[in-house]
């Protein structure tokens, strides 16, 4: 284990510890015995620890530091001093916590007026996707951003339309020509019969929670996940058909579904390799891989290495950095020589 995950793990530690102690000191009868005299120092070690030390220490395991992001942890930390801190004890000190309410308060304003936003502008957002010559899946984001502020909550709503369109308004699009990824593999046929597991085992968990009588609560909710896992596999595998790898005179983008998709510019490659030897060892880490997986082992045809670190959006909008992109095609002559075509120009 290298020096890096061991201190994200003494965080990660080091913040459960915090959460769990106020836990036990609050809501158990083993505080109960901790908790007699004057509890106003006991509570403002609490509210120290939820406003300070826990939004520093989730920071430090996350490696992100930014204004936003403490605000918001500190206004979460109040309303966790809320839940936690009986009334009795939290009275003295309502103002501080209602303070950090507000704030947050504040934040989901903020969210909902750029939800707003973006349904706003989805006739232009729809617009200048269908007008793009991109990929929908590189379009429809670029469209959004185009006309709506960046922000996280925005890239989930994107990534969570995306699907639903592929799923539900994509069935009598004919598929584009070009390179695919995914024809020399069976993960088609794999994701249809995941599709089948998911109802059948939908409907035989819904027998036996009946039989069971188990909440229906909890059957409302697991009715929905498995409802979301069909809706997703559907709208991943029509993204998959009608999103071959496209290029242009400035990148080449590529995408795997709904999952993962990068847009790779020429002028950012530093080195293609192929050497069968390397494809087929372990690949380091900052790798992102665009291979069809299914039952058999396979292995990337090439191996992009960026001149420097490029972000690639994952599913539910998620970011993340490689400094590699490892690829799998149906045609690796012809991808290869297109990249090879780019990097001249």
């Amino acid at each position: 284990m290298t020096l890096v995950k061991q201190k994200v793990n003494v965080w990660l530690i080091l913040l459960l510890l915090v959460l769990i102690s106020n836990f036990v000191l609050y809501q158990t009868k083993l505080g109960d015995m901790i908790l007699t005299g004057d509890t106003n120092p006991v509570v403002i070690g609490s509210l120290i620890d939820f406003i300070i030390i826990s939004p520093i220490l989730f920071m430090l395991y996350k490696k992100k530091f930014s204004w936003k992001m403490a605000i918001t942890l500190i206004a979460t930390g109040c309303i966790a001093a809320r839940f936690i801190i009986p009334s009795q004890y939290l009275r003295p000190f309502d103002t501080i916590t209602w303070i950090g309410i507000a704030f947050e308060g504040v934040f989901v304003i903020f969210e909902l007026a750029l939800i707003v936003t973006f349904f706003r502008y989805m006739p232009k957002i729809i617009r200048y996707a269908k007008e793009s010559t991109l990929p929908t899946v590189f379009s429809f984001p670029k469209a959004v951003d185009q006309y709506v502020l960046k922000n996280p909550i925005i890239h989930v709503i994107c990534s969570e339309t995306l699907m639903f369109y592929y799923a539900f308004c994509s069935w009598k699009k004919k598929q584009p020509e070009g390179i695919t990824i995914y024809k020399n593999s069976s993960l088609i046929a794999f994701q249809i019969m995941l599709i089948h597991a998911v109802i059948i085992e939908t409907i035989g968990v819904h027998w036996l929670l009946h039989l069971l009588n188990v909440s229906p609560i909890l059957s409302i909710i697991l009715l929905i996940l498995n409802i979301y896992g069909v809706i997703f596999l559907l709208g991943d595998m029509q993204a998959l058909r009608l999103n071959p790898i496209y290029a242009d005179e400035k990148a080449v983008y590529i995408s795997q579904g709904l999952m993962k998709r990068a847009e790779i510019e020429f002028e950012q490659i530093e080195e293609i390799i192929v050497d069968q030897e390397i494809l087929q060892s372990k690949l380091p880490k900052g790798t992102l891989e665009f291979v069809a997986r299914d039952f058999e082992q396979v292995y990337p045809d090439v191996l992009i290495k960026l001149k420097s670190p490029m972000k690639a959006p994952l599913v539910m909008g998620i970011k993340k950095e490689y400094s590699q992109i490892a690829i799998r095609t149906d045609s690796p002559g012809e991808f290869l020589e297109i990249l090879q075509k780019g990097i001249q120009k």
